[in-house]
């Protein structure tokens, strides 16, 4: 993967993952759901339409260590499309959540927490569980 920023036909740019910032892919309908349950701790969001995924930005070295189902983790080796500073809407990449003040970064436990109310208990889980409906 590059190691430096290269610019994309559309404005946008593809940014190394594993540098400034480690990303977590996620499908569209789940994320924005985790986005409604983080509120205010949600860091900066990328949507991309046409992968139907958006992307969260972790502390560096999230990557190596993020073990969530139906998710995918980009850390080194990876790059992430990030769309002009002020495109908040397609066609294309653009921003589901701007950058803050704050910055980019979605606390990792914040995020798995949210990502698991979003996705919801597994079918057969509260059997598991030993609680039944």
């Amino acid at each position: 993967m590059p190691t430096s920023r290269l610019p994309t036909a559309a404005g946008c740019t593809l940014y190394p993952a594993g540098e400034d910032w480690d990303a977590i892919r996620v499908p569209r309908s789940v994320g924005l759901a985790a986005m409604a349950i983080l509120g205010a701790r949600c860091g900066a969001v990328v949507e991309d339409p046409l992968s139907t995924a958006v992307y969260f930005f972790t502390p560096v070295g999230t990557a190596s260590a993020w073990e969530v189902q139906n998710t995918r983790a980009l850390g080194f080796d990876s790059a992430v499309t990030i769309p002009p500073a002020r495109r908040v809407e397609g066609p294309g990449v653009y921003w589901r959540m701007c950058p803050g003040e704050d910055g980019w970064l979605t606390d990792p436990q914040a995020l798995e927490a949210a990502l698991g109310d979003a996705f919801g208990p597994r079918v057969g889980a509260q059997i598991e569980a030993g609680v039944e409906a």
